[in-house]
């Protein structure tokens, strides 16, 4: 994987969709690659609006590998998410914790060798919104490797 391109069309993704009054309220670009080094698992490859602890993250990449979506909770910062709907690549979830009226939100999506982590505050529009900007970015990040 080229990382300047990488790191090239995350920063020009962030700086239109993560951030008040944007989709999303913060992203993570884990690396996430099953059959790659072991050492690269837990590896923070990028994020922004949130400040991530690489043990938790490494807490949410075994909760992906293990793969008991439906029967397990997951936390990242100071929120507990339950999974409410599983694609073939991506999943959403919603925030247990909240005190937020109208809700909060996660999208976690495995592309390529990464897992893109969106986080969202409100319901349905807004995890529709979040769910289009993360496929953007997917798609961005797809386009080089093919």
């Amino acid at each position: 994987m080229d990382w300047s391109f990488v790191h090239k069309i995350w920063d020009k993704w962030i700086a239109s969709n993560v951030g008040s009054g944007q989709p999303l309220k913060a992203a993570l670009l884990l690396n996430y690659d099953p059959n790659g080094p072991s050492r690269l698992m837990s590896t923070i490859a990028e994020q922004e609006g949130i400040k991530a602890d690489p043990t938790e993250m490494c807490e949410l990449i075994s909760f992906v590998k293990r793969n008991k979506l439906q029967t397990e909770s997951f936390v990242i910062g100071q929120n507990q998410y339950l999974v409410t709907s599983i694609h073939e690549s991506w999943f959403c979830a919603r925030c247990m914790s909240t005190s937020k009226p109208s809700g909060e939100g996660a999208i976690l999506m495995h592309t390529g060798a990464f897992l893109l982590i969106g986080l969202y505050d409100g319901s349905i529009s807004s995890a529709s919104r979040a769910m289009v900007v993360l496929d953007q970015f997917a798609w961005h990040l797809s386009r080089r490797n093919h």
